[in-house]
């Protein structure tokens, strides 16, 4: 069992404890953008008892045993962005591709009587937009240059590096908002009484989206931009 305490930062449990993720989600406690805060002072932002959330997450932790697979964390810095890229980039560009005809069919169907879902096709479009560019931007330029940087980390690099690095976590703290704009218009994913096959099935997949999202983002911001820090 690891020391977690009240005043381990909530994106180092993450680390610690990966199936903590689901119980910061359920919280409504920020991990990734917002992680690097105590747990006593994010629990109680959230008004929360910080010693019930912890003793929550020591049970996962001792429920969860050894993870099922390879924890990325433990991966040199050139297998960690392929696997943010394979995992994360690959399956964002799949998953936009899939959902956006069920966002439309539902907002256009349903979106009369629920308006709500006209505000989440739009919110979907810009953060669509918005993550894609970014991952483009990511696999084409940064990671090339933060691996560049790791593996020689000369002062002419470090200029180069550290203004994309802060770049790239404003543009995480705005899909996070985006992401908490949808939840909240769509009442923590949870359809409404009666709702067809296909507005669960909206539902459904935004709250994965948002999960893998945020694993994601958690991954970049508190592990491999971390490795860039360390080196600056």
């Amino acid at each position: 069992m690891s020391q977690l305490t009240l005043d381990t930062q909530v994106c180092d449990i993450v680390t610690v404890v990966p199936k903590s993720a689901d119980l910061f989600r359920c919280l409504r406690i920020d991990f990734c953008c917002g992680g690097k805060i105590a747990l006593k002072d994010a629990a109680e932002d959230r008004m929360l008892n910080p010693e019930d959330v912890l003793n929550s997450i020591k049970e996962i932790e001792k429920t969860w045993g050894k993870q099922s697979e390879t924890d990325p964390t433990s991966f040199g810095s050139k297998t960690l962005v392929a696997y943010i890229q394979r995992k994360y980039h690959d399956g964002l560009r799949d998953e936009f591709s899939l959902l956006a005809p069920y966002i439309t069919k539902v907002a256009r169907v349903h979106g009369e009587n629920h308006p709500h879902l006209l505000r989440v096709q739009e919110i979907f479009k810009e953060l669509r937009s918005e993550l894609l560019a970014h991952t483009a931007d990511e696999d084409a330029n940064v990671f090339p240059l933060i691996l560049k940087f790791l593996e020689s980390p000369t002062p002419e690099l470090k200029e180069k590096v550290k203004p994309y690095i802060m770049e790239l976590e404003r543009e995480h703290e705005n899909a996070g908002d985006l992401l908490a704009e949808i939840r909240n218009l769509t009442n923590n994913f949870t359809p409404p009484d009666g709702a067809c096959r296909t507005y669960r099935l909206v539902y459904t997949r935004l709250a994965q989206l948002e999960k893998d999202t945020f694993d994601h983002v958690h991954l970049e911001n508190n592990n491999l931009f971390d490795r860039v820090r360390a080196a600056l």
